[in-house]
């Protein structure tokens, strides 16, 4: 299991690429870093586990793949989900790249949207520390406990069981599912509502006011991202 989740690693030689994958990561909320080399994204992927790398196969000194075989040997980063970027496409090169332990394999050049569609359907299979073996998540001191029962459905603060309605429910999961990370009103409208992520629609935001006015003191775990989305916080002061 990931130990926590860290940033979007982009591991690219080209700069205009890396910094333009980082662009596009950051707008949507994502935090993300980048290395130009395979040697630089093993330092950055010890000093903080990434929470997905995004690896050109080609790179100077130490090719992608063998980056990536080192990232599946060390018990640290062996689940981190591995996306494998490559101007080949051939199938021997997609064959070589999931053989190594690549998760998804995307053929330069590739669509910004693409690649984010492809990024959060990795992330959504990728296993996570807040994912507990029973499906129920806590939350909080003892003052101001949240527990999240995700096989009953239910939402209690403080042992008192919230009555949410089964998009409320969905919503506030959405969150607890990815703890400290920002998701943007998009990613929300795709997964809670199954509707676009470019949507003009204030859905979110209503749904989030009556989910947070339902959670009283317990609300503070979610928090506004002022032109971004919400993300939800595993501690409150």
């Amino acid at each position: 299991m990931i130990d926590r989740l860290g940033p979007i690693l982009v591991v690219d030689d080209e700069d205009d690429i890396r910094n333009l994958l980082l662009l596009h990561l950051r707008r949507e909320g994502f935090a993300a870093v980048g290395a130009a080399n395979g040697f630089e994204a093993l330092d950055l992927a010890q000093r903080s586990t990434p929470s997905l790398v995004m690896l050109d196969l080609m790179l100077p000194g130490l090719s992608g793949t063998e980056v990536c075989k080192r990232l599946r040997a060390d018990p640290a980063t062996r689940d981190v989900p591995v996306i494998m970027l490559s101007a080949r496409g051939e199938e021997i090169d997609r064959v070589v790249g999931f053989e190594v332990g690549a998760d998804d394999y995307v053929t330069k050049p590739f669509s910004a949207r693409e690649l984010l569609l492809r990024v959060r359907a990795v992330l959504r299979r990728a296993p996570t520390p807040d994912e507990p073996a029973d499906g129920i998540r806590t939350f909080g001191a003892p003052a101001s406990i949240l527990r999240i029962d995700e096989p009953g459905h239910h939402v209690y603060v403080r042992d008192e069981e919230i009555p949410l309605t089964a998009t409320e429910f969905k919503l506030l999961l959405s969150l607890a599912q990815r703890v400290d990370r920002v998701q943007t009103r998009g990613q929300l409208l795709q997964e809670v509502w199954d509707m676009p992520p470019d949507l003009n629609t204030r859905t979110v935001d209503t749904h989030m006011k009556r989910l947070r006015e339902k959670l009283l003191d317990a609300s503070a775990h979610i928090e506004t991202v002022r032109g971004v989305g919400y993300r939800f916080r595993r501690e409150v002061d």
